[in-house]
């Protein structure tokens, strides 16, 4: 299971505000292109969004399904990926004084990825993880009124 942090320099409801915003999702994951509400208001339970992935001239139409949460502190998803499969992936807010402890832990579900999941495949979320959480930190950390903003500290 493929587990990762960072602390954003912006209080939990500005990083919430981002993560609720789900025609913004194709801005912090890792891959995604041109997301759009496939079904329900993102973030409610059963929501869900539609993105491209592009890899080179090869173009998957995906689909991420909201299946749990807390507004404002909790966000569980399932990325389906076509072929290969589904994943779970929580991402948890925590009030880190005036910032936001921010962690992501993703696993395979179903599908290929599941049955190839190995150290190897491990490694390669924990580099595309590590890139996420700095792309929605540099999203957090412009946002107004934040730390970065006020005090002029730079992202980490």
């Amino acid at each position: 299971m493929a587990r990762r942090h960072r602390l954003i320099s912006a209080p939990p409801q500005v990083v919430w505000d981002v993560l609720a915003d789900g025609e913004r999702y194709a801005e912090w994951v890792v891959g995604a292109s041109d997301s759009r509400p496939a079904h329900g208001q993102w973030p409610q339970l059963g929501s869900s969004l539609r993105y491209e992935i592009r890899l080179g001239p090869l173009r998957l139409t995906n689909e991420t399904v909201v299946r749990g949460g807390t507004p404002g502190s909790s966000l569980e998803l399932e990325a389906k990926a076509g072929f290969l499969g589904t994943a779970r992936i929580g991402i948890s807010l925590l009030e880190w004084g005036e910032e936001c402890l921010v962690i992501v832990d993703e696993h395979p579900l179903r599908g290929v990825g599941g049955m190839l999941h190995n150290a190897g495949v491990e490694a390669v979320i924990q580099l595309r993880h590590r890139a996420m959480l700095a792309r929605l930190a540099r999203l957090c950390e412009k946002a107004p009124g934040t730390l970065a903003r006020s005090t002029g500290a730079e992202g980490r």
